[in-house]
């Protein structure tokens, strides 16, 4: 063969080969690859997506199980006194019983034989009766007390038992969801450093001064203004973090209006207002199962307690999600 033919051939070879090599090690650099930020942020919001109805869930069988333990314990104050009048009366019973088991019929035998005459034997057989008649009142009222107690008090101590089992069974799910957080959690701070890579929490006027209105909406508006920063925290509802239930809830309640402590709760317990008529203070629901709120600022924009990783934070409204629904507390 030709040697200029054969260095060409060779050249190709060992051109073909680095080709093979380098491919092959790009092939497997990309197999390890660190994810893209668009892909953390990605499988962020595909986690927070299942991780906060539970959270939602997670607040309201919580509320409800605290409202029932406070209904047991005013139970159990109202009943304490019947509880000590029953324990007397079955220490009355029990002495009773004991007198009839030693003595039989000794005290109507007594009777007898200390009487004078019929007619003192007739007052003294009366007045034991009438004092076996009276103890026996006392205790069947008091027992029929005990059963009326015992009554009204099961559901509520069913209903606590059920709750408080849904509220360690959430409170393990909510921890895995946490688990996946951290991890991704790491990943993002990775790609953007300390930062949540979203820019300032309140880059615009917060209410927004032109739709002042002296309500007790523009009260709420501008207390969720203020927590622009803060973190947010499951369950929580100040002062240091919130959830997205827990600001909207303690926002209203700066203007003195009660709210519960969840978001489909919430759009359920306030009149509707359609979107042309939305002013500071009124609340924007998310999402067809209702697990995300936020409260309006005014201009177009919402205040509200994204996701764990994230912070209270303005953004456009139709910018947190697909709305479902528009409410106004007050």
């Amino acid at each position: 063969m030709d040697p200029a033919r054969e260095r060409t051939t060779l050249r190709g070879v060992v051109v073909s080969a680095l080709t093979v090599v380098l491919l092959v090690a790009l092939a497997g650099n990309a197999a390890y690859a660190d994810p893209s930020i668009s892909e953390i942020e990605r499988r962020i919001g595909v986690i927070w997506r299942e991780a906060e109805p539970l959270i939602e869930k997670f607040n309201k069988v919580h509320e409800k199980y605290l409202r029932n333990k406070a209904k047991q314990a005013e139970l159990m104050k109202v009943v304490e006194p019947l509880r000590r009048q029953v324990d007397l009366a079955r220490l009355r019973t029990g002495a009773i019983a004991a007198q009839i088991y030693k003595g039989g019929n000794a005290s109507a035998l007594n009777a007898i034989l200390a009487s004078g005459s019929p007619n003192d034997l007739a007052d003294q057989l009366t007045f034991l009766e009438y004092t076996a008649r009276a103890q026996q009142r006392q205790i069947a009222g008091v027992t029929d007390m005990m059963r009326e107690y015992d009554e009204k008090r099961a559901p509520v101590d069913a209903v606590v038992t059920e709750l408080a089992a849904q509220d360690a069974e959430l409170a393990k799910q909510r921890k895995v969801i946490e688990g996946k957080l951290s991890e991704l959690e790491k990943l993002r701070q990775a790609a953007y450093g300390t930062t949540t890579g979203t820019g300032a929490y309140r880059p615009w006027a917060c209410p927004a001064p032109d739709e002042y209105l002296p309500t007790k909406g523009w009260k709420a508006a501008v207390f969720a203004c203020k927590q622009a920063g803060l973190a947010y925290a499951y369950g929580s509802a100040g002062p240091r973090s919130y959830d997205c239930s827990g600001l909207t809830m303690v926002s209203w309640q700066q203007a003195g209006v009660y709210l519960p402590h969840n978001a489909e709760d919430q759009r359920y317990a306030v009149p509707s207002v359609k979107r042309v008529d939305l002013r500071p203070g009124d609340l924007v629901f998310y999402y067809g199962d209702l697990h995300h709120v936020g409260i309006y600022v005014g201009d177009g924009k919402v205040m509200h307690a994204p996701m764990s990783t994230d912070k209270v934070r303005m953004r456009v409204l139709d910018d947190v999600g697909p709305v479902h629904s528009y409410g106004r507390p007050g």
